[in-house]
């Protein structure tokens, strides 16, 4: 048997002061008074056969504690591959909305220009053959202001006499009751009448080649 102060016996057995008191209040530790101090009685042997006990707790302890970490550290990085994922695929999926748009809007002009083309060819022919014209397709105001111009060049040819309803109708001096009730007609007519030259919202008639009085009366 070894004697201890207090302090050395809780330095020994790796615990408190308050510890060491209690443990000899409880009679599992002996002491006894030299000088009128306490002194804790520890058998050595004892104590080295225990020890090794309470480092094997402590190494469990820290390996429980590490692989906790791991665990942790590994739900981190599979949450960090999973927004990293979801980020990609979204910045891919907006940049095929973008190129989508593109190709949308390069094709919406593409069908305007052959639109537009084929409008003046049609006009171009149909006038230097003195033929009536087909109805064309519905057609944008820019479309209907280009084919005004083409149709003000042919208008030039004092041959062909193309004119629009409207100034036919302001020349004639009719009423304006009249002129609407002759504008009705010919907008009743203008689906089936070959003679009804209609570009967009406008009429023009081809006075040298169709009589009009059946129409206009």
């Amino acid at each position: 048997m070894k004697k201890m102060s207090v302090a050395d016996a809780a330095e020994f057995f790796g615990v408190s002061r308050e510890a060491i008191h209690n443990r000899i209040r409880r009679g599992s530790l002996q002491v006894l008074l030299e000088n009128g101090v306490k002194k804790v009685l520890v058998d050595e042997n004892k104590v080295k056969k225990t020890a090794p006990k309470k480092a094997e707790v402590t190494a469990s302890n820290d390996e429980r504690y590490y692989k906790l970490l791991e665990a942790q550290n590994a739900k981190l990085q599979e949450r960090v591959e999973k927004l990293e994922n979801e980020t990609r695929t979204l910045r891919d999926q907006k940049e095929q909305m973008l190129i989508e748009e593109r190709q949308k809007i390069e094709a919406i002009y593409r069908e305007k220009d052959e639109q537009l083309k084929s409008v003046l060819q049609t006009l171009s022919s149909k006038f230097m053959l003195g033929a009536p014209l087909e109805e064309p397709k519905e057609l944008s105001v820019e479309t209907v202001e280009a084919v005004d111009v083409e149709v003000d060049e042919v208008k030039k040819e004092p041959k062909k006499k193309i004119i629009s309803l409207k100034k036919y109708l302001k020349s004639s001096g009719f009423s304006d009751k009249k002129m609407q009730k002759i504008k009705k007609r010919f907008k009743e007519k203008a689906k089936r009448d070959e003679r009804i030259i209609t570009i967009g919202s406008k009429y023009y008639l081809n006075v040298s080649k169709y009589d009009y009085r059946d129409l206009i009366k």
